[in-house]
């Protein structure tokens, strides 16, 4: 018999949780099979509380239970549940009274916690808001939770909407319906995925180690698998690329070579950056890949994992390895090793940890510390020394990925690749690709002035956000103007972003940050060089910009063709 609990939430996560485990070990004993699904449930328990009206309860048998028996005696407490269940019926007043407009909250995310963040939220605010709709975004950008939703308002609300590509604590939403998708889809999507949210979001229910959902095929849907792993270790690694790589460009500005004199105020400034922030860069990228996998459990077996790629010389691509085996391994102990139940709570700080990062040292040492070593090795000397052709074309394909969708799937694997690298100080693919993702906004500013009697008076104003939003690396500036006529849009970004991407490898042109856009100029030799790195974006902006503008149909032609 299928069987949904329903907890009072002032009973603390806590306790809610200890109920919950000891009744799910006993439930097979009961022959019971616990549910979050309220739809397919047979049987409702509900414990330290007063059942409140609701008709979607109607027709199931309904026990309404003590807490303090469920938790010293859970087997007989689920016997007598089953024998005392009661048919339930809501009151009529209940079922007519129901609150007529929806109330939704919502949680967005995207790796850098920049465009794709605030640009999701205010497509879902704005869908919402046309419905009719009660409507709160919670923001979890860069600089952390913005427009946080409070306790009051999750307990209100009928519908919770996560629109993340990263992993983010959701433990504050436990028994709510939710539905989870992705930043791209929210924003792109929104009315498909509003509709989708009310007709699929199921009852999340945290996880015991830190209040992570586990990996439904409702949640992977939304874009869960190695890839959001990936992305969750990268949007994590970042301020350490950011800081360290600036105090980098820091001590340059007393010259070149000057922090190889110990005690000078250049030395200071590398040993922060290229000592301990670029230190710490590997084992932050495989800490939290292996967090994102299997939660608090994985954090430590997967930092252990980069701090062995970092001194076996296994660098970013052993630290990506060390992540996602610290993970798996950690979430297979946690899923498969059963404990009594006085020692489960032994489980996730100490046997997992233990276990986990035993494992995954000596695999680290043992097996891929070597071979991935000289991979490493051999990568770094081929980017290194490779000709002013390949270079070209490494810029051009990088560049050229940055364009295609604009913060989607492909330019993040060209940006992970620029990131990663100047872990192994190699900073001309960061140049190349954080200048590529520049055009597309860039360009698309540049046609609405070129060509301004082709564009409507909205997408005219928009043509100047997007000048600002490019000139911050903000890629999804020009997300409107793509999705509005994309088969003229994409190819020529992509061919700007290829043009510039290969100018700014062939002038040789170093970027010590991975964000910022222009205004990392502000930094002295943050990049390097300057003129030639302009010269770069300016020609692949060109590119892009005029050409669409000579390849723009104007809105009347586009109406009647319509």
């Amino acid at each position: 018999m299928k069987t949904l609990l329903i907890i009072d939430k002032l009973l603390g996560l806590a306790r809610s949780h200890l109920v919950k485990k000891l009744l799910g070990a006993a439930a097979a004993k009961a022959d019971l099979t616990l549910t979050d699904k309220i739809d397919e449930s047979e049987l409702v328990i509900v414990l330290g509380g007063v059942l409140s009206a609701d008709s979607a309860l109607n027709g199931k048998k309904v026990y309404v239970g003590d807490i303090e028996l469920a938790a010293s005696q859970p087997e007989q407490f689920l016997t007598q549940a089953k024998a005392k269940a009661e048919p339930y019926q809501a009151p009529a007043a209940a079922t007519v009274s129901a609150p007529s407009v929806p109330r939704i909250v919502a949680v967005t995310a995207c790796p850098t916690g920049v465009a794709h963040t605030f640009m999701a939220a205010e497509a879902i605010e704005q869908e919402a808001k046309k419905r009719g709709w009660w409507v709160k975004v919670e923001t979890r950008g860069s600089v952390g939770a913005g427009n946080a939703i409070t306790s009051e308002e999750v307990e209100q609300a009928d519908l919770v909407i996560v629109a993340a590509d990263i992993e983010v604590d959701l433990s504050k939403f436990a028994g709510k319906k939710m539905y989870r998708t992705s930043t791209g889809l929210a924003l792109k999507k929104t009315a498909q995925e509003l509709d989708k949210a009310q007709a699929e979001a199921i009852v999340y229910q945290p996880t015991a180690q830190s209040g992570a959902q586990p990996a439904s095929a409702e949640q992977k849907k939304g874009g869960t698998g190695p890839y959001r792993h990936l992305l969750t270790g990268v949007s994590y690694m970042l301020p350490m690329v950011v800081a360290g790589g600036l105090c980098i460009a820091l001590s340059f500005v007393f010259g070149i070579e000057a922090f190889k004199q110990e005690g000078t105020l250049a030395a200071h400034l590398m040993k922060i950056g290229g000592g301990s922030a670029f230190a710490l860069m590997v084992p932050v990228l495989a800490g939290y890949i292996a967090f994102s996998i299997a939660d608090r459990p994985g954090l430590a077996p997967g930092m252990v994992g980069g701090m062995l790629a970092v001194s076996t010389g296994a660098g970013f691509l052993g630290g990506i390895i060390a992540g996602f085996l610290a993970g798996y391994l950690a979430k297979a102990l946690s899923d498969h090793v059963k404990l009594p139940q006085s020692m489960s709570a032994l489980k996730p700080i100490l046997i997992i940890p233990l276990v986990a990062t035993l494992i995954t040292g000596l695999i680290m040492i043992y097996v891929v510390g070597t071979p991935v070593a000289k991979i490493l090795t051999g990568l770094t000397s081929w980017l290194q020394s490779m000709g002013t052709a390949n270079a070209v074309i490494l810029g051009a394909i990088l560049g050229g990925m940055m364009c295609t969708d604009m913060g989607g799937p492909v330019n993040k694997v060209a940006y992970v690749f620029g990131t990663t690298l100047l872990s192994s100080q190699i900073y001309a693919p960061m140049a190349a690709v954080m200048a590529g993702g520049m055009v597309p906004p860039l360009a698309m500013g540049l046609a609405t002035l070129v060509a301004a009697k082709k564009f409507s008076a909205s997408e005219r104003e928009g043509g100047k956000a997007a000048f600002v939003l490019g000139l911050c690396f903000i890629s999804e500036g020009a997300i409107p103007y793509a999705a509005s006529d994309p088969m003229r849009v994409l190819p020529c970004c992509i061919l700007g972003g290829a043009v510039t991407g290969a100018l700014s490898m062939a002038v040789g042109a170093h970027l010590m940050a991975p964000h910022g856009g222009l205004f990392v100029l502000l930094i002295p030799r943050a990049i390097t060089p300057v003129l030639g790195y302009l010269f770069a974006i300016l020609a692949g902006t060109a590119v892009a910009g005029l050409l669409y503008a000579v390849l723009k149909r104007p809105d009347e032609q586009l109406v009647k063709a319509a």
